[in-house]
């Protein structure tokens, strides 16, 4: 097989080199993953804790109805929908941008997840913090803004590390609607230069560069938030 890496610097007929190209198409994949995880994390926090209120029965039916709706739609359908079939149901739509549609429907699939581990982290808590909550004259948003969402959120980091990792692979799915993000410039460069091996390699050590740098930075919140002399199970730092 004859290898030929310095094909990167070809100029791609636009003004600028291949490798050019393909650090910009990592520029649209971090950025893409970055707002959808945005996205997921408020939307996740929000449906996961109305999942567990206990006097609040039509909050907790919204949050089950989120997680069912946008956990059991594959993906790529879901982007199909936000980009083809929500603007033609509501036209003010059509202004928006398709990288915005596209994290929205990232941010959504995702947020539904996220929402199943809060319910679990909540949950997890010994019910005396709810109550020691209640004890100190706190409402029940002080209760879960002071007590139960910080140890939550403590204890689900390991699975949320995951969850951003998967987030940022799937974000390889915007190709769908010919978002510049890396495999679409994957399956164009190589349809270019016949060079899919170098092309693939190149993306996929992208990938993976881009992943176990979500990992040590998800493993850097875990210790900073690590509670003196509580180890999580499944801990993402390691040697704790």
């Amino acid at each position: 097989m004859n290898w030929d890496w310095k094909f990167f610097l070809n100029d791609d007929g636009g003004g600028r080199t291949y490798l050019q190209w393909m650090l910009d198409a990592w520029g649209w994949t971090m950025s893409v993953a970055a707002l959808a995880w945005v996205v997921a994390m408020l939307l996740g926090a929000l449906m996961g804790t109305f999942r567990t209120l206990p006097n609040s029965p039509w909050l907790v039916r919204l949050g089950n109805a989120w997680v069912e709706l946008f956990r059991n739609i594959p993906l790529l359908v879901q982007i199909f929908l936000w980009y083809f079939v929500v603007p033609k149901i509501f036209p003010v739509m059509m202004q928006v941008p398709g990288f915005v549609l596209v994290v929205l429907a990232l941010g959504f699939f995702t947020s539904a997840r996220i929402a199943e581990q809060v319910r679990a982290g909540v949950q997890a808590l010994p019910r005396g913090q709810r109550y020691a909550g209640m004890a100190l004259g706190l409402t029940t948003a002080q209760t879960y803004r002071y007590v139960i969402l910080p140890m939550a959120f403590r204890i689900i980091i390991p699975p949320l590390t995951s969850e951003s990792m998967n987030l940022l692979k799937n974000s390889s799915v915007a190709f769908a609607v010919s978002i510049a993000e890396l495999t679409m410039f994957a399956m164009q460069a190589q349809e270019e230069t016949s060079r899919g091996v170098e092309i693939y390699i190149a993306v996929t050590a992208l990938y993976a560069i881009s992943a176990f740098a979500v990992n040590r930075m998800m493993a850097l919140v875990e210790k900073k938030m690590q509670i003196p002399g509580f180890v999580v199970a499944g801990s993402t730092g390691g040697g704790h």
